[in-house]
């Protein structure tokens, strides 16, 4: 998926379905870095054209797409429905903004009309605009500085236009998972590369969905880092990710080398959960139980879709197999009654979707033929958008990730009606200048 998936040779691999979307995922779903003076601080919502300035303690930013720009808008726990107002916090050196826009200055609104609903949403529809042919890669912006408001106009490249069935079949996704995995390829082959086990196994799998040979030697080098990867310290959350590159690798490449490592990932995974079928922020005890602090779903899911393509991959052993039966048993319970909850709790009422675990559940069902699983979960994944989707416990970076391989299980159609309703406007917000 995603590329000329003859220039590597391709063996069965029951992820098949969804990588593609789960590698796009990983090039636009950006980590946010909240900052806040204090859960109980109460910030008002300052007016910059008036010189009032941004709330001490208050430093969470926003990333503005492709212009290259960074700004500030008040938010709510996240939500920015009541901003009006983007003060710029940072331009690249060399992006579209640069000269155009400046820290300091205050964007007012977009296409020459203020603000009016929530300036993330509005500044991230009008770059999806001005993308496509039709916006002919202008992008207007009411810029306010020392004292006088103009328009201005910042150049983009032109991508086109999402299709309606975006991701499938559509030419613009396509050229940004492309130009994405280009960059990303540089990136992962400095000598200076490091990065934390869980984005590193997501960019060697995003590498991998590209099917080009010339990133293979690449995608190798970090599938023998795999191998050969032990923590001990949160150790659940980083064996799901670096074990479900590995065994999609094995299954791709074909590459007996890296079994023991696969094999010994699996084995201590399947060990490590308790005798119930959860984990927890580490491997449970000799004695089967979770030591500390309990059940926990964002690593649970996981670390259970990377079991079963381990054992795709060819670790046949009894204990894996129960250990995904353990964990099926008890994430089938919540299967048409709520969202997948954080723990050991009833099923998630308030919302339709909690740090993606829905859309995890999508994937692990869909890849076990499960199909009463796969679609209640992928219906709830199609279901989350706006703040649901935007915001969690763990910021926005899983619900992000596996928002796309959750909702395209339910097919073309209803993806492209998600990235028109929520996904175009904040993918391509999240997306940076290069």
């Amino acid at each position: 998926p995603g590329g000329p998936l003859n220039s590597i040779p391709m063996n069965h691999s029951i992820a098949h379905k969804s990588l593609a979307f789960f590698a796009a995922a990983v090039l636009l779903a950006v980590p946010a870095s909240v900052s806040a003076a204090s859960p109980k601080a109460k910030v008002t919502n300052p007016d910059f054209t008036r010189g009032e300035t941004i709330p001490e303690g208050f430093t969470h930013d926003w990333n503005l797409g492709a212009t290259g720009a960074r700004g500030w808008m008040f938010s709510d726990k996240l939500v920015t429905t009541d901003a009006r107002q983007i003060q710029i916090t940072r331009v690249a050196k060399g992006s579209p903004a640069d000269g155009v826009l400046a820290v300091g200055d205050v964007i007012l609104g977009v296409g020459g009309k203020p603000f009016s609903l929530d300036p993330r949403t509005e500044f991230g529809q009008a770059l999806t605009v001005a993308e496509s042919e039709a916006g002919g890669g202008k992008f207007v912006v009411t810029r306010w500085r020392g004292g006088r408001a103009e328009d201005v106009a910042i150049k983009l490249p032109i991508l086109g236009a999402y299709s309606l069935t975006a991701p499938f079949g559509c030419s613009k996704s396509k050229r940004i998972f492309e130009q994405g995995c280009d960059r990303l390829a540089k990136r992962v082959a400095a000598p200076s590369y490091r990065a934390d086990p869980i984005v590193r196994s997501l960019n060697a799998l995003a590498l991998l969905a590209s099917g080009r040979s010339e990133y293979l030697p690449a995608v190798r080098k970090e599938a023998q880092w795999a191998a050969g990867f032990s923590v001990d310290s949160m150790a659940t959350w980083y064996y799901g990710y670096v074990t479900m590159f590995l065994g999609e690798y094995k299954m791709a490449a074909g590459d007996d080398s890296v079994m023991s490592g696969l094999r010994r990932l699996a084995m201590e995974a399947a060990k490590g959960q308790s005798a119930v079928g959860s984990w927890g922020h580490g491997f449970a005890r000799p004695d089967g139980r979770l030591g500390g602090y309990g059940m926990m779903n964002s690593p649970g899911v996981p670390l259970t879709i990377s079991l079963a393509m381990a054992r795709a991959a060819g670790v046949n052993d009894p204990e894996v197999s129960r250990a995904i039966e353990r964990s099926l048993r008890l994430l089938r319970f919540y299967v048409g009654k709520g969202a997948v909850p954080y723990g050991d709790h009833a099923p998630w009422m308030e919302t339709h979707e909690d740090n993606g675990k829905c859309g995890m559940a999508a994937v692990l069902f869909s890849l076990l033929d499960e199909a009463k699983g796969a679609e209640y979960f992928a219906r709830m994944s199609l279901c989350s958008h706006g703040p649901e989707r935007d915001c969690g416990h763990t910021g926005n970076y899983f619900n992000i990730l596996w928002a796309m391989p959750g909702v395209a299980i339910s097919g073309p159609h209803a993806a492209g009606a998600w990235m028109k309703e929520f996904g175009e406007w904040y993918y391509d917000l999240s997306r940076q200048c290069d």
